[in-house]
């Protein structure tokens, strides 16, 4: 195998995402490998693995494949040494970015204390008819 580069198995494993969901990532161009193996196997980069890593992170904040796809594009330019006008519109859309996962994360704590709250009526509501259950 090529140093620096891993298989889909070893970067599923370590990115915890199945190898269906990353050869999908592939092939809607959101995380191609960065090449194969003599054998025509997929390898990744370290990089790689961590675009993973970023889009498993936005997956529970809903953003859609052409926003992730967006979002990966943006990081890259600024990483690329962007300048002058073009560098502030993508911090300006990197901020855009940023509101809406802060956004989503405070809808997600919603919903978690919601269904918390479910739960802990529910274990009310189990250990008062427990007793019953004793008799």
């Amino acid at each position: 195998m090529i140093e620096g580069m891993h298989q889909i198995g070893e970067v599923a494993d370590a990115v915890g995402l199945s190898l269906r969901t990353i050869r999908h990532y592939e092939e809607v161009g959101l995380v191609p490998p960065s090449g194969r193996s003599a054998g025509g196997f997929r390898l990744y980069t370290d990089e790689d693995m961590e675009r993973l890593r970023l889009v498993r992170q936005m997956k529970p904040l809903d953003f859609t494949l052409d926003q992730m796809r967006e979002l990966l594009e943006l990081r890259d330019r600024l990483a690329a040494g962007a300048d002058g006008r073009q560098r502030t519109a993508l911090v300006e859309r990197l901020e855009l970015f940023s509101a809406a996962a802060e956004q989503r994360c405070d809808a997600l704590r919603d919903q978690l204390d919601a269904a918390q709250a479910m739960a802990h009526t529910l274990r009310l509501e189990v250990r008062r008819h427990r007793p019953a259950l004793r008799r």
